[in-house]
């Protein structure tokens, strides 16, 4: 019962993480580039004030469910399962140590007005957010097989 719980939520919690990166990066970044600069910069900074927290949480739910999924499980669904959830750490530290840096100089940039670089380092920020998305996105895969794994032994054991 507690693994099903566990499968549950990490498919939950990975599936909204993946999900929601994927919608940035395949609406919100676009839009970004699509708008006045100084347009982007205040939604930008805007948009991360409340992401800070909702994304902080999924990232921790998603990494701490796959992991205590991993816990549970023995053979190839525990491996699985801890590298679901090493690839949400993994797409936590890229935010942590690779957008959110960024983010902080785009809030100043909001307020003073971006340097003669700021190309480059959008560029680079749009780079980490393809990292994370990727992270994010492949954890969630891995745990929909794990899903549909069980579901197979199942399956099989009630024939």
């Amino acid at each position: 019962m507690r693994t099903r719980l566990f499968l549950g939520l990490a498919l939950l919690s990975t599936g909204l993480l993946a999900g929601a990166f994927g919608y940035g990066a395949a609406n919100l970044v676009p839009t970004f580039n699509s708008v006045p600069l100084d347009m982007r910069l205040d939604f930008h900074t805007e948009l991360m004030k409340r992401n800070g927290i909702t994304m902080q949480a999924a990232m921790a739910v998603s990494a701490l469910s796959a992991l205590g999924l991993a816990v549970l499980t023995r053979g190839r669904p525990r491996i699985l399962a801890a590298t679901a959830g090493l690839l949400t750490v993994a797409s936590f530290l890229i935010t942590r140590f690779g957008n959110v840096p960024i983010n902080g100089r785009i809030k100043q940039w909001a307020a003073t007005g971006p340097p003669a670089d700021h190309t480059k380092v959008l560029h680079r920020w749009v780079l980490f957010n393809d990292a994370r998305t990727c992270t994010a996105v492949a954890a969630f895969a891995i745990l929909i097989c794990v899903a549909l794994r069980r579901a197979d032994r199942r399956a099989a054991e009630h024939r």
